[in-house]
């Protein structure tokens, strides 16, 4: 006689509280944003990167309560008797500038300068940049060449040499420095989006929606530029460290934030003179902008990584 047969299928195991099929309608219930989610999470380095970044904003937003003194204020007893900035103490606990003020609370309030520029300056570049790189990418033709030519002879100049230049030109100030590492900043986020705009507009539900008479504009912004917002996010996160070192080379050079106003690369240059008596001034500017950076530029690979699993 047969022996029974086995109520297990081969490859399967008795003992497992939830069945493959479960697993499976669970993976397919979660959305894309879920699974982002999810993998940026599972990531050490993008946690860290969030974390320092989260860091900075509070550190920008709280200025006036965790900042001692007042930034500009100049003390008595800030200097030594020779003229000599004071070190870190209790009473400074990261030591005083060239004039006496307290360099803590001037690295405080140089982080929401920093911030504040880093966040407008994307704004700025990012509506360039995806304008130029949608339009191109979508008309084609003379519109994308003409863009496209532009874009690579933007290009084709140094960067800071040209935001220096063109800093040198109009009055330093915020607003000027904002605006200009803005128009300095969106080329590659420019040919990022023609080239993904470029990829998605020949297929079936675009050329459905033109087939009923849907205008082109609204093909653009309601269809083709949602296929492409993982790249912008990404471009954005990354930019941030990047439009936070621009602040700081243009103010060190003389040409960003302007003194007595704050900011981490003025900070700096206040401190090169100084650098081995009193080094303390350009030191914690210094690893501030680099920690800055070295987050935002882990929380951009994370994010990277998250909205494009393939990679």
């Amino acid at each position: 006689m047969r022996s029974a047969t086995l109520t297990t299928p081969p490859g399967t195991f008795a003992t497992s509280s939830e069945s493959p099929q479960s697993l499976t309608n669970e993976i397919k219930s979660r959305s894309p944003t879920q699974d982002a989610l999810r993998r940026l999470l599972s990531s050490k380095s993008s946690m860290l990167g969030l974390t320092i970044f989260v860091l900075m904003i509070l550190v920008a937003v709280l200025a006036p309560l965790i900042a001692h003194y007042d930034p500009t204020t100049q003390f008595r007893h800030g200097l030594h008797a020779d003229g000599s900035p004071v070190g870190p103490s209790a009473k400074f606990w990261l030591g005083t500038d060239d004039l006496g003020r307290d360099l803590y609370s001037r690295l405080v309030y140089g982080a929401r300068t920093s911030m504040e520029v880093a966040i407008l300056a994307n704004i700025v570049s990012t509506i360039i940049g995806v304008a130029v790189g949608a339009v191109a990418g979508f008309f084609g033709g003379v519109v994308d060449m003409a863009l496209m030519r532009f874009t690579d002879v933007m290009m084709s100049f140094p960067i800071i040499l040209f935001a220096a230049f063109l800093a040198v030109v109009f009055r330093p100030g915020m607003a000027v420095l904002i605006f200009i590492i803005g128009f300095v900043s969106w080329f590659y986020l420019a040919r990022i989006v023609r080239g993904e705009i470029l990829s998605v507009k020949n297929r079936e539900y675009v050329e459905a929606a033109q087939s009923i008479g849907v205008g082109r504009s609204v093909i653009l912004v309601r269809h083709l530029l949602p296929q492409v917002y993982g790249q912008i996010i990404v471009y954005v996160t990354l930019g941030f460290s990047t439009t936070v070192l621009y602040e700081a080379v243009l103010s060190f050079l003389g040409v960003g934030i302007q003194p007595p106003t704050a900011s981490w690369g003025n900070l700096i240059a206040g401190g090169d003179e100084y650098l081995t008596t009193a080094p303390w001034i350009a030191i914690f500017p210094g690893v501030a902008v680099a920690i800055a950076v070295l987050g935002l530029n882990l929380l951009g690979d994370g994010l990277r990584d998250a909205l494009d699993p393939r990679r």
